[in-house]
């Protein structure tokens, strides 16, 4: 109890922290009660086109080329970005996790076979490969949020792998096999509850790696047409940078600020988890 305690008291006297909950915790608040203070499809029309925000009270941040309000695409993008991120880094956490704990592990020709493929995923640069997976499938949220976690889950994979292989030797992990433990268990409740710390700083980069690929893929016109989000905001206004900047400029700030707040957040469990500064990788 004390150490969770002791965790919980410096990641709130954590600036990084503070301040990355505060803005993650906008944006959240935004996904989450938005759609309830200003209930409104994103893809209907809403007023004139190019609207400047406040020239109307009806649509307070402006419409885009076709009359569509700005504020109702945020607000939805919103809560396109935070699932597509949570869930992806969620899935890629338990692919990583599963062949990191297995090779580091068992060892031998179970962590040579799972490591060569781990490699053979690292050496694909991660925008390319959820390009590539998107364009073969239908883009859609799951195939989106599946080709991001199969492009994100090997760091996780060598860092879970590299604290089994050093937990491995130690003398509870030893004694748990003297007595008898299934592997199961003493991989499940022994070692990898030690592997949490790093795996749940990394986790923080990738929510918002994967925030950034959705909205990339989405301005090059990859995203699903389903659904808005900010990137597909940004890709419909590239042509109107000079006399409607305000749609590209408000969309990319949230995308800024949302990324801050997650990389805030990571820096604060970091230090949280690690008071001592060592290297928990």
């Amino acid at each position: 109890m004390r150490p969770r305690r002791g965790f919980w008291q410096r990641l709130s006297r954590n600036g990084s922290a503070r301040l990355g909950i505060s803005l993650l915790g906008v944006i959240a608040t935004a996904a989450i009660l938005g759609p309830l203070l200003h209930p409104r499809d994103p893809f209907a029309l809403a007023g004139q086109p190019l609207l400047w925000p406040g020239q109307s009270a009806a649509t307070p941040l402006g419409t885009d080329l076709l009359g569509r309000d700005l504020l109702a695409g945020l607000i939805v993008g919103a809560r396109i970005s935070l699932i597509i991120g949570i869930v992806s880094t969620a899935a890629a956490v338990g692919l990583g996790v599963a062949v990191g704990a297995l090779a580091g592990y068992f060892r031998g020709w179970v962590d040579d076979i799972l490591m060569r493929i781990t490699e053979v995923f690292q050496t694909m640069p991660n925008m390319l490969l959820v390009l590539v997976l998107v364009s073969i499938f239908h883009p859609s949220l799951i195939t989106i949020v599946g080709a991001i976690a199969v492009a994100s889950w090997p760091p996780i994979a060598r860092v879970v792998r590299a604290q089994f292989l050093s937990l491995r030797q130690r003398d509870f992990v030893q004694s748990c096999v003297t007595i008898g433990m299934s592997e199961t268990r003493i991989i499940l409740t022994q070692i990898l509850p030690h592997c949490m710390a790093p795996v749940t700083v990394l986790s923080s980069i990738l929510v918002a790696t994967a925030i950034l690929i959705e909205a990339s893929l989405s301005f090059l016109g990859l995203g699903d047409p389903n659904v808005m989000s900010w990137g597909a905001i940004i890709g419909n206004a590239r042509d109107l940078l000079q006399t409607a900047w305000y749609l590209s400029v408000i969309p990319g700030i949230a995308i800024v600020l949302t990324v801050l707040g997650v990389s805030l957040i990571g820096n604060g469990l970091s230090a949280a988890l690690n008071p001592r500064g060592d290297n928990l990788a």
